[in-house]
């Protein structure tokens, strides 16, 4: 496998986004300004609706994403729960700041069976953004398609 030695033409320039909040930010992916970025596509979940410390991002279960015992991936479950959560501190950032993630940690009740189901992820954050950190919480609600178990 060859490491990729150049950003996608599609991400967003570090020049379009410098001037922007990260709300800003966010608001022009969800508008089609910026193009979303690569992952969103690959692992089949968007940016549905942004606010101050708020983010919401809905997924789509299916047979891409199963592990092993015919259950959609724990690591898809995070890497949602991680994009809502990171969006809703972002959202809080002046323009000319970023985010990394220090933690993401989460406790699932059930599994996801291999139907296809629509997933939503909720994050809002608990303190300002401002500060060093942001703690963030992020629960998640599964809607099975019609005659699917969403279990």
């Amino acid at each position: 496998m060859r490491a990729a030695t150049a950003p996608s033409p599609d991400v967003a320039k570090p020049e379009a986004l410098a001037p922007m909040t990260g709300r800003e930010f966010m608001q022009a992916l969800i508008d089609g300004k910026l193009p979303p970025p690569s992952i969103a596509e690959t692992l089949s979940f968007r940016l549905v609706e942004v606010g101050d410390g708020y983010a919401v991002f809905e997924g789509e279960t299916g047979p891409h994403l199963l592990n092993p015992l015919g259950m959609v991936h724990g690591g898809w479950v995070l890497t949602l729960i991680d994009s809502a959560t990171g969006c809703a501190a972002h959202s809080m950032l002046p323009a000319g700041f970023g985010i990394a993630t220090i933690e993401t940690k989460a406790l699932p009740t059930s599994p996801r069976s291999s139907g296809r189901s629509t997933v939503t992820c909720a994050a809002k954050t608990n303190s300002s953004a401002g500060g060093a950190s942001a703690s963030v919480m992020a629960p998640l609600l599964a809607i099975a398609q019609r005659g699917q178990d969403c279990r």
